[in-house]
């Protein structure tokens, strides 16, 4: 499969990969999530807008605290009127100034579309076959993937019947992305989502 990086190459993985997700302890409002992988080593950290202190913004860093993406929703003046609400994905460039690597559009439920679902759109050109992405299933239950526009499924989010035995899936479950994927990009996405449906990184 073709390595697709949408933030960096560094975590586009040859095979399949697995990552569980957690619930941060310690800040219960707004905090955000831990994401580890099989040997439970810490792989992406999400500080919630209960961190950071501003509301619809959230920060994906790497294992060891590195920032890769500033996650933040559009002006809520500008969307009044839109059926979308827009979040974006921005990472650093080179020289600092940030940079769009992808949209993720959320129905506005005051325009009548209830129905519609999410979409995101990366900004790369060269990956056509990964430009336009929409999450299929119910996030709420952990139970829904990332398709491409052919309808692959590039990333699951799922839990395992002894987790639902023990705690609640809210505050664990897990995602399988396909190789080649950029990891840090499905976990952007992951991080909005968490958002909208009044996850751990919500204040």
């Amino acid at each position: 499969m073709m390595s697709m990086p949408i933030v960096s190459k560094v975590y586009c993985s040859p095979n399949e990969v697995i990552r569980a997700v957690r619930r941060r302890p310690k800040v219960p409002n707004g905090g955000g999530f831990v994401v580890s992988d099989c040997g439970q080593r810490i792989v992406f950290k999400v500080d919630g807008c209960g961190v950071l202190g501003k509301k619809e913004e959230m920060i994906l860093k790497d294992g060891e605290g590195n920032e890769l993406l500033l996650v933040r929703r559009k002006g809520a003046m500008i969307e009044a009127l839109s059926i979308t609400r827009q979040w974006k994905g921005l990472t650093r460039d080179f020289l600092g100034s940030r940079k769009l690597v992808f949209t993720l559009k959320e129905p506005n439920s005051s325009c009548f579309s209830n129905n519609s679902p999410i979409r995101i759109s990366a900004e790369s050109t060269e990956l056509s076959t990964y430009r336009n992405l929409e999450i299929v299933g119910d996030f709420q239950q952990r139970s829904c993937s990332i398709v491409n526009s052919k309808g692959d499924v590039i990333a699951q989010i799922g839990v395992s019947k002894e987790v639902e035995q023990v705690m609640s899936s809210r505050d664990l479950y897990h995602v399988r992305i396909k190789a080649g994927i950029d990891q840090a990009f499905v976990f952007g996405v992951i991080t909005v989502l968490d958002y909208i449906y009044d996850g751990s990184t919500r204040c």
